[in-house]
């Protein structure tokens, strides 16, 4: 039976061991105040995430697990999205809002990504600080510039998740917890399977944030292989980057086949998406850059400053003598490849760097070199914390410190000044990045329009290949009779040249309309249209084309003909029709979910592998 002392020392080590990740919470929940206060920030992508969302609860109501098609886009005419999109975040939105009120989902999951920031960092930091320091980093990290330009100004949420995903990439690519270990129990000590769920975690999340992950983990791998004069962190970056990806292959190996449908060039060749544009600092005479060179030049400065106090942090470190220094046998030069990433960053911000991005594979598809600030905030936040928590030089009193975690005066005193700065940073971000909505993009107003099924504007680099998804009608009906099918559709705003047109049934278009069976809430992936057609000619839908559609007249397969705005036209005899359209998943996407489970079960069996060689240890 337990004493009633030792009952109480594991009271009080419990309430120690929460006290760091709930503070980590708190600073989360703190950062997220201002959108309590004003509601949601409408930033740069803010709309096409809500709708996304939506689109994918939507599918779910119909059974549909992983969808394919976001129904909403290009006013209705749908775009395949949810093949080229990673599905991670949108899945997460989808889920939060059918639990939570939509105004409060974009707040939660904003809520979560800062914790898992927070709590990714400071497992990172404590590698080589003690607890109190360590929850110090994960709060920087929440507040770091770039992530709370991401939250407010940008609402960025895939790319945003890098600030979980990558310090986990770092701190398992990093761990040698056993020098004196045999080879491969030294490249297998259990860090393996993480690190490859982690990369994994990143492709499904966003591309760009992929291909960083992916450079991020080849980069340390090497150096750290360098400095420890080892194989072993090359051996498990090989199989954790095989594995990682094959666990992500039930996106990445459909999009990466079926890219060519779509114009996803436009992704990078539009000047503002082009890291040519995007230099540090860079201005621009074309006045389709002016608003995106005022971003540029904001976020300039952002990585300008995170990327000195990295690198002035670092040598203050080196100066006391405190640089973090992992225990259990790790090599006290774990540092160095974490302050590399800061000073590779400042490199890759400016044009110097532009035969790296011409060389290396998919580096464009980054657009903008400062997304590689995802990479600094662990780095930046670990380094700062151990430049400022207070040294003391009496042995007996840091001891007894560090083993209660009672924070001494001077402790008290950063801490207390840390605070002072987070809350400054959040007041900043309010003021300063908070995104005020139009009156058509509050969360209200975008639900209103999906559920009148009138839709959104589309992604450019999401339409069919040698289509123009700006000349697609507003207010078209589900489906038109008409006599020719390449009738122009819809008249131009005159107060707007650059709007999409406008249709409306006094403009005689249409000989006859028709609407899905399902109505308003169709199913995504199967349409059913069943009509009694007044004359023989050509029903044209609001239904964007793309090569995975099967199609079927009265049970007979057809096929469709294009149109310059990306519709879909099947002829159609005279008396009664039944068209349905059915998303028919191709041999890639069923390769894809083969290799992932596939991948899922050998990351099973390494796990097994690596717990048996750490049983073999202690024994």
């Amino acid at each position: 039976m337990k004493s009633p002392d030792m009952t109480c020392q594991e009271t009080k080590n419990a309430r120690q061991r929460f006290a760091g990740p709930a503070l980590i919470l708190f600073a989360a929940f703190v950062a997220i105040v201002p959108q309590l206060i004003r509601g949601n920030s409408c930033g740069h992508d803010f709309n096409v995430h809500l709708v996304s969302w939506l689109d994918c609860l939507n599918a779910w109501r119909h059974g549909i697990l992983y969808p394919h098609w976001a129904s909403s886009p290009n006013y209705g005419a749908g775009e395949p999205r949810f093949v080229y999109y990673p599905p991670l975040t949108w899945m997460l939105g989808a889920a939060l809002g059918a639990i939570l009120p939509w105004n409060l989902a974009p707040i939660a999951l904003t809520f979560l990504i800062l914790s898992a920031t927070g709590l990714a960092t400071r497992a990172l930091a404590l590698e080589g600080l003690d607890d109190l320091p360590a929850t110090l980093g994960g709060c920087v990290s929440i507040f770091s510039g770039f992530t709370l330009f991401t939250a407010y100004e940008r609402c960025a949420f895939p790319e945003f998740a890098g600030g979980f995903w990558l310090p986990l990439i770092i701190l398992f690519v990093l761990r040698d917890h056993s020098r004196s270990a045999p080879f491969f129990r030294r490249a297998f000590d259990g860090s393996t399977v993480p690190l490859a769920l982690a990369l994994a975690g990143a492709w499904l999340s966003n591309l760009p944030l992929g291909v960083i992950a992916g450079y991020l983990l080849v980069g340390l791998a090497l150096l750290w292989a360098i400095v420890i004069k080892s194989w072993a962190p090359l051996l498990r970056a090989a199989v954790s980057t095989i594995l990682g990806l094959g666990l992500a292959a039930i996106y990445w190996l459909p999009a990466t086949f079926e890219r060519h449908w779509v114009d996803i060039s436009q992704a990078t060749d539009d000047p503002g998406y082009n890291f040519e544009n995007n230099w540090a600092f860079d201005r621009h005479a074309n006045p389709i850059l002016a608003l995106h060179d005022v971003i540029l030049r904001q976020v300039s400065w952002i990585a300008v400053s995170m990327i000195a106090v990295a690198l002035v942090a670092v040598l203050i470190c080196w100066r006391r003598r405190t640089l973090p220094a992992p225990p259990n046998g790790s090599s006290r030069l774990w540092w160095i490849p974490l302050a590399a990433i800061p000073a590779a960053v400042l490199f890759l911000l400016f044009p110097i760097s532009r035969i790296v991005w011409h060389t290396l594979p998919e580096m464009a598809f980054l657009q903008y070199p400062w997304r590689w600030l995802e990479a600094v905030e662990a780095p930046m936040a670990v380094f700062f914390a151990a430049a400022i928590w207070p040294t003391s030089h009496d042995a007996r009193r840091a001891q007894i410190s560090s083993r209660s975690q009672i924070p001494g005066r001077s402790e008290i005193a950063v801490l207390a000044a840390c605070a002072a700065l987070f809350l400054a940073a959040t007041i900043y971000a309010a003021n300063s990045f908070f995104q005020v909505c139009y009156p058509e993009d509050t969360v209200a107003s975008s639900l209103a329009a999906y559920h009148a099924g009138s839709g959104f504007e589309g992604m450019y680099e999401y339409e069919s290949s040698g289509a123009d998804i700006t000349t697609i009608a507003t207010g078209l009906p589900d489906a038109c009779l008409v006599g020719d099918p390449e009738v122009v559709f819809g008249k131009p705003a005159p107060d707007d040249p650059d709007a999409n047109p406008a249709w409306s049934p006094d403009q005689k278009s249409c000989l006859a309309t028709f609407t899905w069976d399902d109505g308003a809430q169709v199913n995504p992936e199967h349409r059913i249209l069943r009509a009694v057609m007044p004359r023989s000619g050509f029903l044209v839908f609001r239904l964007e084309s793309s090569p995975v559609w099967s199609i079927r007249v009265l049970g007979r397969n057809t096929t469709w003909i294009g149109r310059p705005d990306a519709l879909m036209v099947i002829p159609v005899p005279q008396g009664p029709v039944i068209v349905t359209f059915d998303w028919e998943t191709g041999a890639d996407s069923r390769a894809g979910c083969i290799l992932t489970v596939l991948s899922g079960l050998l990351l099973f069996a390494l796990s097994r592998y690596e717990r048996r060689l750490a049983r073999s240890r202690l024994t």
